[in-house]
């Protein structure tokens, strides 16, 4: 009975707890799938996976709500910004900690409890110095699970925290499907370095998200656009070219495996991320004409959205780049063929007519939006009981901040004056105005006043404090760092942007808030206005004077619920499907703050679709009060097919990540919740003692385990934003974060290894700090290691433009030569070329067996006073380096010929016998008086390699480092008539 009893009591407990998390749901308003969601992540150790627009966020929430504690610790990593702003500004503030600055203050914090989010390489370092109480710790909560890979900095704190607490969970969050089928077993690794067993997968169409969703759908109206002739003729022709090209990458590279190049994924929103995948690895091996075609495919990419989402004048500005002498040379032969003439001439068709005049096509979709603003929605309402009373709120969401602005412009201005203002920015001549654009003739100053200072009007009218937190300084600011970073060539070609759409980008709102001059149209206007845009084929609106829509007065002192409360005035608000500060979250926001009745898809969007599916589900309100949704679409086109080959990408990805978790094997110590997760720690025994203890007879060869210890290398804080620290520790090594001077790396008390990566090691070459940092690895280290660091994905080779920082223009041939220089200037330094991180990992391991080990103290205090301590050795550094480089002089034996030589005349009157006794060596002695007094000339055979040498030493124009070095040298000769000692 007693036996039964215990076995209850567990069985009771979960119970208990159980019932504890029913009752918390009672009082939280969460949709059925998103219940369940919380059940199964608060109950275990997880991985989810949710499809776009799920919003993992709020079950995500409600898990931090219920460990919201002064009793517990909980850690949130990996995050983007807009995530931490969503959850920091929903959680209770007293139990939200800030990460602090100092290694002190975030001792004090991590001991108050609560919640932290915080940077995963400040979390490493306090793990490793123990700063942190990590038995203690409830809960690392990790976002973004798709990028968690075994090398990042994420996967390091998770291992160090599982080693030494095996109660606390590890919960993970992601919602992109899509990333985990990169890659083979691509899941089951992340699942690996998560520590967790469980994977719970949520794609549209299960059957609970669908029974949550089904019975509260919004009224849908879906309005096809037809393009006009020229755009289809134009659609056409740049898939042609888009096939010719795609055919033509496939029979230049018949070995080379491109299925993922197609012409469907050519039009995707994802193509650059599709074609990094593929070719990353490969791109050395391709030849320049592949790489002609994977530029001129994002070429034809941009010109195929620019003419189907922008107006036809900016997409004219945007192909007439292309017509030009100079590109028709470096392209790969695409602007040669009949269909690349008719997109150049069907380009300029569409702006000007057939007399010359300047007759621009409107967007298509002007005339659709105008009919639903002016016609639909005013007579739904009038229509419409509960809606009979009140003003109009409508959400006009668009794909960019670009169109954000023309659909501002083109509502409150006319499409006329729009195109007009836009053709004078981008420099389109206008000699000739057609009939329609007569009207607005009197108003081509205030245009050209305009276009010449856009910054004012563009910046005025934004949609208030709660829609604007990221300003226009803010997106300027993002630019130079993007720009900063060291890219490889298909990275810097496939993300690159035009300049002037940049500083386009900048001057663009994400949000703009309007309203309407005039009240809600009477039957009679709503006919007469059908009638005109019946009338008169392809109108974009009336002109400026007759506009009943207006920017928002006064908004930017006012808040955007402050607005929507009075409720005096129609409301527009137009919104990009996310921001900078709030990223997808932005939709939900702007949701929750207008509530429109009428909400206009402008363009297609998948997570926009179902967030606006879970808003309408969770306010459940009858099928009358519900939203009214107009999808402007253009059918059978480009458009159609990009939305719906997401669909397609998304629910393949879904598909095989369920087969996989039928098929999966876990292993019951994943979790790392017991020592046999953890077979890296090693015993590490030296082969040689292994083998003659196993000659011996005491105790059949065994050898004491109390004696062993863990090999411990010394790192250098700045090191843990790369991925070598986490790979040195999984192989069993122990870590010790130090902030040292000199080097990187200290593997034994000896050995010091300065890291360098091929961008960083061409800019220390060409700035001189390499050569700074050699002389300070070779003062106080006996073996000092340049390790040069190449990417695992390229390869291990200098070869291509890849490896070359594209601020130089330094070629392969440079840096060796400068490496060459650099050898020949430290004899003791060497060099290590290693493939990957795990090489180097694996290499550090090999470099310690039976070494002692290194001495943090002692590393920290290296290299940061050099004054202070040459004067406690009363020496000159730079006499010092002067004598180390003299034949027979070396670390033994400086240190007394400083001491006890005088000057330098008076070593020149030593002779041999005397300069023996002060260096203990005979040998070293006369090396020593040979190279002071006896005249060396090269021998025959070296005086051409060192004419080459010297020849090699003139092309070193944009370094001269060791030029002011061999100059340094020079001058501390004729000083060396003084005494050596400073005194």
């Amino acid at each position: 009975m007693e036996k039964d009893s215990k076995q209850e009591q567990p069985e009771d407990k979960s119970q208990a707890n159980i019932a504890t998390a029913e009752e918390y749901l009672m009082g939280v308003q969460l949709l059925n799938y998103e219940k369940q969601m919380f059940l199964d992540m608060v109950y275990s150790d997880a991985l989810m996976v949710c499809a776009k627009g799920l919003s993992y966020e709020r079950v995500l929430l409600n898990i931090l709500k219920v460990y919201s504690d002064s009793g517990n610790l909980l850690l949130v990593i990996n995050g983007s910004d807009w995530e931490e702003n969503y959850y920091k500004s929903r959680v209770e503030k007293k139990f939200l900690h800030e990460a602090a600055n100092t290694a002190t203050e975030r001792e004090r914090v991590y001991l108050e409890g609560g919640i932290q989010f915080m940077t995963t390489r400040i979390l490493v370092v306090d793990l490793l110095k123990q700063r942190i109480p990590i038995e203690l710790i409830t809960g690392i909560v990790v976002l973004r699970a798709h990028t968690i890979i075994e090398s990042c900095q994420e996967a390091f704190a998770l291992r160090l925290y599982r080693q030494r607490n095996k109660t606390g969970f590890i919960k993970a969050f992601s919602g992109s499907a899509e990333a985990f089928t990169i890659g083979y077993g691509h899941i089951e690794r992340i699942m690996r370095n998560l520590f967790v067993k469980e994977l719970f997968i949520w794609p549209r169409f299960h059957a609970t998200v669908q029974s949550s969703l089904k019975p509260y759908e919004a009224q849908i109206v879906e309005l096809h656009v037809p393009l006009s002739g020229k755009m289809e003729s134009m659609q056409a022709n740049i898939l042609d070219l888009m096939n010719y090209l795609v055919r033509e990458i496939k029979r230049i590279n018949r070995m080379v495996d491109l299925e993922v190049i197609t012409v469907e994924n050519c039009v995707t929103k994802k193509f650059h991320k599709i074609l990094q995948s593929q070719l990353d690895c490969i791109w050395h091996q391709l030849n320049s004409q592949t790489k002609l075609i994977v530029a001129d495919l994002k070429i034809l990419r941009n010109l195929m959205i620019s003419t189907m989402y922008n107006d036809a004048i900016s997409a004219y500005a945007l192909i007439k780049r292309y017509r030009t002498t100079e590109y028709a040379l470096s392209n790969s032969g695409w602007t040669l063929l009949d269909a690349a003439e008719k997109v150049f001439k069907l380009a300029k068709e569409r702006v000007y007519n057939e007399a010359g005049e300047f007759e621009p096509e409107p967007c298509p979709k002007w005339k659709y939006l105008s009919e639903i603003l002016k016609v639909e929605i005013p007579g739904d309402m009038k229509r419409s009981e509960t809606n009979k009373l009140m003003q109009p709120k409508v959400l006009i969401l668009c794909q960019d901040t670009r169109t954000c602005y023309q659909l501002r412009q083109y509502l409150t201005q006319s499409g006329e004056q729009y195109l007009l203002y836009v053709a004078m920015r981008h420099q389109i001549p206008v000699a000739k105005l057609s009939k329609r654009f007569e009207k607005i003739k009197n108003g081509h100053e205030l245009e050209m006043t305009l276009s010449q200072k856009p910054d004012p009007v563009l910046k005025k009218q934004t949609c208030g404090k709660s829609l604007n937190k990221t300003d226009i300084q803010g997106q300027e600011e993002s630019l130079p760092d993007t720009q900063a970073l060291p890219m490889d060539e298909l990275t810097q070609l496939l993300s690159q942007d035009d300049l002037e759409d940049l500083q386009e980008h900048n001057l663009f709102q994400e949000s703009y808030l309007l309203t309407m001059t005039q009240p809600l149209l009477t039957d009679a206007d709503l006919d007469n206005t059908d009638t005109t845009y019946d009338d008169v084929e392809g109108a974009v609106g009336t002109s400026l004077q007759d506009s009943i829509f207006e920017p928002f007065p006064e908004m930017e002192s006012m808040d955007i619920t402050a607005a929507v409360a009075a409720g005096k005035q129609p409301l527009i608000c137009l919104q990009t499907f996310k921001t900078e500060h709030d990223g997808p979250l932005a939709l939900e926001r702007i949701l929750n703050d207008i509530q429109p009745q009428y909400v206009v898809m402008y363009h297609c969007n998948v997570t926009a679709i179902r967030q606006l599916e879970i808003y309408e589900a969770r306010h459940r309100r009858p099928p009358a009060e519900r939203m009214k949704i107009f999808f402007l679409i253009h059918a059978r086109t480009v458009e159609e097919q990009s939305y719906l080959t997401s669909l397609r990408r998304e629910k393949q990805a879904f598909e095989l990540i369920i087969d996989t978790k039928s098929t999966m094997v876990i292993p019951e110590y994943q979790d790392g919740k017991t020592d046999e997760a953890f077979v890296l720690y090693k015993t590490f025994k030296d082969p040689e003692v292994e083998a003659n203890n196993a000659q011996s007879r005491k105790a059949g060869g065994q050898q004491s385990t109390e004696n062993l210890s863990v090999p411990k290398i010394i790192v250098d804080m700045r090191e843990f934003r790369s991925d070598l620290p986490c790979l040195i520790h999984k192989r069993g090594l122990e870590v010790v974060p130090v902030t040292i001077t000199i080097g990187d790396y200290i593997l034994t008390p000896e050995i010091c290894v300065e890291r360098k990566s091929i961008s960083d090691l061409i800019g220390s070459l060409n700035s001189g700090r390499l050569y700074n940092q050699c002389i300070q690895m070779q003062r106080y280290y006996a073996k000092p290691i340049l390790l040069i660091e190449f990417d695992q994905n390229k390869p291990f080779h200098l070869q291509g433009k890849y490896m070359l920082s594209q601020n130089t223009t330094s070629t392969n041939v440079d840096i060796v030569q400068k490496l060459q220089l650099l050898t020949l200037h430290f004899p003791k330094l060497r060099l290590i070329w290693s493939p990957s991180p795990y090489a180097t990992a694996q290499l550090f391991e090999e470099l310690k067996l039976g070494k002692p080990e290194p001495d943090a103290k002692q590393a920290s205090t290296l290299g940061i006073d050099e004054i202070g301590s040459y004067d406690d050795l009363k020496f000159n550094a730079n006499i010092y380096d002067f004598l180390l480089r003299l034949p027979g002089i070396n670390t033994r034996n400086v240190h007394q010929l400083m001491r006890h030589g005088g000057n330098l005349k008076e070593l020149l009157r030593k002779s041999q016998v005397e300069l023996s006794k002060l260096l203990d060596s005979q040998e070293n002695g006369k090396l020593l008086w040979d190279i002071l007094h006896v005249a060396h000339l090269p021998e025959k055979d070296e005086i051409s390699g060192s004419t080459a040498l010297l020849a090699a030493g003139k092309q070193f124009v944009t370094h001269t480092r060791f030029r002011r070095g061999a100059a340094a040298s020079l001058a501390t000769r004729g000083r060396l008539t003084g005494k050596f000692n400073r005194n």
